[in-house]
């Protein structure tokens, strides 16, 4: 029903392929479009309904925000990185902003180029990992604002990155059509493969303690495809299927609670799900969620 959504508000849009929402047992975060700098919205969860016109944003970063994530450790601090090469953490109070944030906890610099995406680590407290279009990930000790390590593998644009379950071991791709998992404390690639054939942008997530990979990408007829690999070998999906032919780039969702991935394509009007299990072909189609909206 129309007040159990959140409506009224001004999406970003921008054209990076990143989710652009955030979402924790608290609060929903989206990133808003802005003229000049870049922001984004904390809204309450119970909060539903129209949101106000002038609803308090935060509004700190000068180039627009591309990625936010909230800290699995305290509900109420969310990172964000943005075009202006920063990433920067907030702390939004209980009950969520009365008036516009410009005040940052913590400011990230590393990059040279500007961030796509950040991950926090699930294991370990204050680890945030950013992925840039410098071609590097770089892994921070927020607490202290400073740089654990730099992650220097990768030769081309990082499309998506993801961690698994105890945060030993980062899955990436990249513009290169690769598919690598790395080991984040020594920077050394375990396995690596061609992904997707295509050349528009693929995703990656693990599929929780499994030692399972699933990616997102594009056949080289352009039709959309997801894969499963086995993490310690590359070479080969386990499984591939087609999923159609739209054009808009798939994002996979994982629930490790409930075994299944959520694939949602920018732009559509639907939303397929899968559980995922532990024999060939590992995944089997549940159903769609189909709305009249994009």
């Amino acid at each position: 029903k129309r007040e159990k959504c959140y409506d009224n508000i001004n999406i970003t849009k921008n054209a990076h392929d990143s989710q652009f929402c955030a979402v924790n047992p608290k609060f929903v975060a989206l990133v808003t479009e802005v003229a000049g700098g870049g922001a984004f919205i904390v809204i309450p969860i119970e909060s539903t309904g129209r949101l106000d016109f002038n609803a308090s944003r935060v509004t700190g970063h000068t180039g627009p925000v591309l990625d936010i994530k909230w800290n699995p450790f305290n509900d109420n601090i969310i990172a964000s990185c943005s075009d202006d090469c920063t990433i920067k953490l907030w702390h939004i109070p209980d009950g969520g902003l009365s008036m516009h944030l410009t005040d940052w906890l913590v400011e990230l610099q590393g990059h040279k180029r500007r961030v796509a995406y950040i991950e926090w680590h699930p294991s370990a407290e204050n680890i945030l990992f950013s992925a840039g279009f410098d071609h590097l990930v770089i892994i921070w000790d927020i607490e202290k604002g400073e740089t654990v390590s730099v992650i220097d593998c990768h030769p081309d644009v990082i499309y998506s990155m993801s961690l698994n379950r105890d945060g030993s071991l980062l899955a990436t791709t990249c513009k290169d059509k690769k598919l690598r998992v790395i080991e984040p404390r020594t920077g050394i690639i375990k396995a690596e493969g061609i992904c997707h054939s295509g050349s528009k942008a693929s995703k990656v997530t693990f599929l929780g303690p499994s030692g399972r990979l699933l990616t997102t990408g594009f056949s080289r007829h352009s039709d959309r495809q997801y894969s499963i690999w086995d993490q310690n070998d590359l070479s080969k999906p386990l499984t591939i299927d087609t999923i159609d032919s739209s054009s808009g780039v798939v994002f996979p969702f994982f629930d490790t609670d409930t075994n299944i991935v959520f694939l949602a394509g920018k732009g559509d009007g639907n939303i397929r799900y899968y559980e995922i299990t532990e024999e060939a072909p590992y995944i089997h189609f549940l159903n769609q969620f189909l709305s009249g909206n994009p």
